[in-house]
């Protein structure tokens, strides 16, 4: 099979390579920091590069799975002399969640110099990653998307082409307005129940009975109940996704009352605890808040 590039072995890319090398890929593997690469299975199809440069020129096709726009322009050596012919003839398939703006700039300088450009952000946190059951956003030409299918299905477990490049982030950013409110409501929920005498379990049992149960909330909430933050999706992430998804929604007019009381929270939880729990530990922020003195502000 096609030898695969794969940049990024965080707390999403590590499985999502995992499962890759599951499917029988090849792969060149590059992160900054060392990692241990036995969950990527057979050792002898795993290569660990030096360099991000070393994976580009190793193969035809490289995903990356970076935290953010100034890490992608690092390891593409973006803006540098050498940029053009360190794509050239390359495909570039960029997980990462950056602003839709620095994707299409990225689409057109990559197509310029002659390579191939795939936006797929993925909806989903690490057991989806592990299981291969994250949401793929595409936004490609769609010639492209035919070509690296089999590729990102090998990670994911739904592929939604959504436009050109642009629209898989503004999908994605869409989903994730959603889901960032809806926690914080939860969590919300789940402080007033405890502060009422409201049974945690009881609380857990009713909201799956009814119409608001969902894989994800009975997970969080149970998480929630015994105060398990164990990473998931990072808060810090969750409140670095408000940002953008504030960013564009003040671009294109939208107002975002819910996602701006969100953001505040996701922001307090992460200076408050630990930056790298769980987004579930939004719930902090909900303690925090009720232990001030009314009318207080006080961080």
């Amino acid at each position: 099979m096609q030898k695969i590039g794969f940049i990024g072995l965080g707390v999403m890319g590590l499985p999502m390579a995992a499962n890759l090398a599951r499917a029988g890929y090849p792969l060149v593997v590059w992160n900054r920091s060392q990692k241990d690469l036995q969950s990527l299975g057979d050792a002898a199809r795993i290569t660990q590069a030096g360099s991000p440069d070393a994976v580009i020129s190793a193969c035809e096709i490289t995903i990356l799975m970076l935290v953010d726009q100034q890490a992608i322009d690092a390891v593409l050596n973006r803006g540098a002399a050498d940029f053009a012919d360190r794509v050239r003839g390359r495909m570039i398939i960029c997980t990462s969640s950056v602003t839709p703006q620095y994707s299409e700039a990225l689409a057109r300088e990559i197509t310029r110099a002659g390579g191939q450009y795939i936006e797929a952000p993925v909806s989903g946190s690490r057991g989806p990653a592990e299981a291969g059951e994250l949401v793929c956003l595409i936004g490609a030409d769609a010639a492209l998307v035919a070509d690296a299918s089999p590729i990102l299905s090998a990670m994911c477990s739904s592929l939604i082409h959504c436009g050109g490049a642009g629209q898989g982030l503004r999908m994605k950013l869409a989903i994730n307005h959603y889901l960032t409110a809806m926690l914080a409501a939860l969590a919300e929920a789940a402080n007033f129940a405890r502060l009422a005498g409201v049974s945690g379990q009881g609380f857990l049992d009713a909201l799956s009975a009814g119409p608001m149960n969902s894989a994800f909330a009975t997970l969080k909430l149970s998480r929630m109940i015994a105060r398990d933050f164990s990473l998931q999706a990072a808060v810090s992430d969750a409140y670095a996704s408000t940002r953008l998804i504030a960013g564009e929604a003040r671009r294109v007019g939208a107002a975002t009352p819910l996602l701006d009381v969100s953001s505040a929270l996701y922001g307090e939880a992460a200076a408050a605890g630990d930056p790298r729990a769980d987004m579930a530990s939004v719930l902090i922020a909900l303690e925090r808040a009720g232990s001030r003195p009314a009318g207080s502000d006080a961080a």
